[in-house]
């Protein structure tokens, strides 16, 4: 029971940092923000801003 209680949780961080949830806890954590539909339009912009930096080459 232990090990399917370890497996779900390392199941859920998976999922929190594919649909970016952790990251969006990580930013309001960073900036001292409290969870808002600004601090949230506040992470899209950061978030936005550092994928458009990262050219591909080739």
């Amino acid at each position: 029971m232990r090990t399917v209680k370890i497996a779900l949780r390392i199941l859920f961080s998976v999922l929190r940092e594919i649909f970016d949830e952790a990251a969006y806890t990580r930013f309001l954590q960073r900036t001292n923000m409290a969870s808002s539909a600004d601090a949230y339009a506040a992470f899209w912009r950061e978030r936005e801003s550092g994928v458009v930096r990262k050219t591909r080459c080739c």
